[in-house]
């Protein structure tokens, strides 16, 4: 029988850490291929996104944060900046073998967590609602949906669940 990737005995087997490697920056960009492909077909903005995220998270002041475990990276989340103090998050994905585990939460936990540190006051996102799980780990944190004249612009033609979470 498989060993759990996480359980309750064992949650530091889990490291969270910037963005540093070439491995990390090819893990970055499958886990979303993965999950993105899985749902919904890869839009020109995820492409961008995925080819270079130094340039597109971290160059303009947002940051991409890696989760993994023994070694090897499991999931993955991004913060973008959408204007003064206020924060995308972006390209969450959790490598399917680790799902179910605490990984997205931790994951999630630790974006809002930089987030406040980098002086944010509010956190926005883009989902969809086939993605109910996610949906419902964002509700669990906080995270509220916005109204329609709420909702910001999204280059994803997927986007149709928009919600925020105020931090101040």
């Amino acid at each position: 029988m498989n060993e759990p990737l996480l359980n309750e005995t064992r949650p530091s087997a889990l490291s969270l850490a910037p963005l540093a490697t070439d491995a990390d920056r090819a893990a970055f960009r499958a886990l979303n291929e993965a999950w993105i492909s899985d749902f919904f077909e890869l839009e020109a903005a995820d492409r961008a996104a995925l080819a270079d995220p130094d340039g597109h998270y971290v160059a303009s002041g947002g940051a991409v944060f890696m989760a993994h475990l023994e070694g090897r990276a499991v999931g993955c989340v991004a913060l973008c900046p959408e204007g003064p103090g206020v924060f995308e998050v972006s390209k969450m994905a959790v490598d399917p073998a680790a799902q179910g585990r605490g990984v997205g939460r931790r994951l999630l936990a630790h974006a809002v967590a930089q987030a406040r540190a980098m002086g944010a006051h509010r956190l926005v996102l883009a989902s969809n609602a086939r993605l109910g799980p996610a949906v419902h780990l964002y509700e669990s944190v906080g995270f509220r949906h916005l109204a329609a004249h709420e909702r910001p612009h999204t280059p994803y033609a997927r986007a149709d669940v928009f919600m925020e979470l105020a931090l101040s």
